[in-house]
C-alpha cells in the first residue's frame, strides 16, 4: 500500500462556506477536519477541530445557512463541532474522486499555512495507480503540493504534520536569533520586522510550528 501526503489549496482560499465563515473570524478558527462522511439526500457531516472562542463558533454556525444541523462540544479554547451541510463544490468533486479511485484518507486533515494561502494537509492511501489517477483528477482551481510519498507503514508516522516553507523560514530565523534561548534574545516584533510580517501573524505561526513539532515528537515516542 502506498501513501501520499499533500497540501491542497483553493483558488479562493476556502474549501466551503463554513470554512469561509470561520476564515473571516479572528476569534475562532478550524484547525483540522477530524472526519467527513456523506449521508443521505446530498448531505455530508464533518467533525471540525476548533481553536478559540467556542461561543463565537456557535454564533457563526447559527448564522450560517449552510450549516443544516450542528453541535459544538469542548472547553476553554479547544472544541469539536459536528456540522451537517449540503454537498456543494468543490467538496462534491473531492468526494467523487475518492469514490471513483478507491482512495482512503488517513484522518485528520490538518489546516496549514502556505506562502500562497491557508491549505489542507491530506494523506491519501491506496495503490500507486489509484493515487496518481486521483491527483490527476483534481478539478481546476485546486493546487496540489506533494509533501511525502512512499510505502505506507502503520507505525511509521509518515502522516505526521510537517512545516510549510514559510513556517520553516520563520522557525530557522527564530532559532538563529535566540528566540528559544533562556532568557529570550528576540521578540515577536523583531522577528516580524525581519520577515516583513505582522506581529500577530508571527505569533500565530509560532504557535502552529510548536504544535506541529510537539505532535511529531509525541508520535515518535509511541
Amino acid at each position: 500500500m502506498r501513501y501520499a501526503t499533500m497540501v491542497l489549496t483553493w483558488a479562493d482560499g476556502r474549501l466551503n462556506a463554513i470554512d469561509d465563515r470561520f476564515g473571516r473570524s479572528d476569534a475562532v478558527s478550524i484547525e483540522a477536519i477530524r472526519y467527513l462522511n456523506p449521508v443521505h439526500e446530498q448531505r455530508y457531516v464533518e467533525l471540525l477541530e476548533l481553536r478559540g472562542d467556542l461561543e463565537q463558533a456557535r454564533a457563526l454556525l447559527a448564522d450560517s445557512q449552510e450549516a443544516l444541523e450542528y453541535d459544538v462540544a469542548g472547553a476553554d479554547d479547544r472544541g469539536v463541532a459536528y456540522v451537517q451541510c449540503q454537498v456543494v463544490e468543490p467538496v462534491d468533486e473531492l468526494l467523487s474522486i475518492l469514490r471513483e479511485h478507491e482512495i482512503v484518507l488517513d484522518w485528520p486533515m490538518t489546516y496549514v499555512d502556505t506562502e500562497a494561502a491557508r491549505g489542507l494537509e491530506v494523506t491519501a492511501l491506496g495503490t500507486s495507480r489509484a493515487i496518481q489517477h486521483a491527483a490527476a483528477a483534481l478539478p481546476d482551481g485546486i493546487d496540489l503540493d506533494l509533501q511525502r510519498l512512499g510505502e505506507y507503514d502503520p507505525g511509521g508516522g509518515q502522516s505526521s504534520p510537517t512545516l510549510t516553507a514559510r513556517q520553516r523560514e520563520l522557525f530557522e530565523l527564530a532559532v538563529s536569533e535566540g528566540y528559544y534561548e533562556v532568557p529570550r534574545e528576540t521578540t515577536h516584533r523583531e522577528l516580524a520586522a525581519k520577515l516583513d510580517l505582522a506581529t500577530g501573524t508571527v505569533s500565530e505561526h509560532l504557535q502552529r510550528i510548536e504544535a506541529t513539532l510537539a505532535a511529531r515528537y509525541t508520535s515518535a515516542m509511541r
